[in-house]
């Protein structure tokens, strides 16, 4: 996380928290770097035209799940559909602007 100063010490200057570690590391041949003792299994890049490269951390949840009702509702509609049991085609053409 980066810290925007308006005004002093420097208008515009970008200000970094207090590092917590620090070491170097390469890429090894797959283009990979090693992250000694993550704290987070999955990360946010950001690289910079300067080389720089920003890791955030983000943690994955799981995406809205439909439930069980749902997904019968749809099964039986599909089954209708198939059956030829649907309404008359809707023009949704006010909403296309066609």
């Amino acid at each position: 996380m980066y810290i925007q100063v308006v005004g002093y010490p420097t208008e515009g200057d970008t200000i970094m928290p207090t590092a917590v570690k620090e070491y170097d590391t390469r890429i090894d041949m797959k283009k990979r770097v090693t992250i000694r003792g993550a704290q987070y299994e999955n990360y946010h890049v950001y690289e910079y035209e300067n080389g720089k490269i920003m890791l955030e951390p983000r943690i994955l949840v799981a995406p809205f799940e439909v439930s069980k009702n749902t997904l019968g509702m749809m099964d039986s509609a599909m089954l209708n559909l198939k059956k030829g049991k649907a309404s008359k085609p809707v023009d949704l053409s006010l909403f296309t602007g066609k």
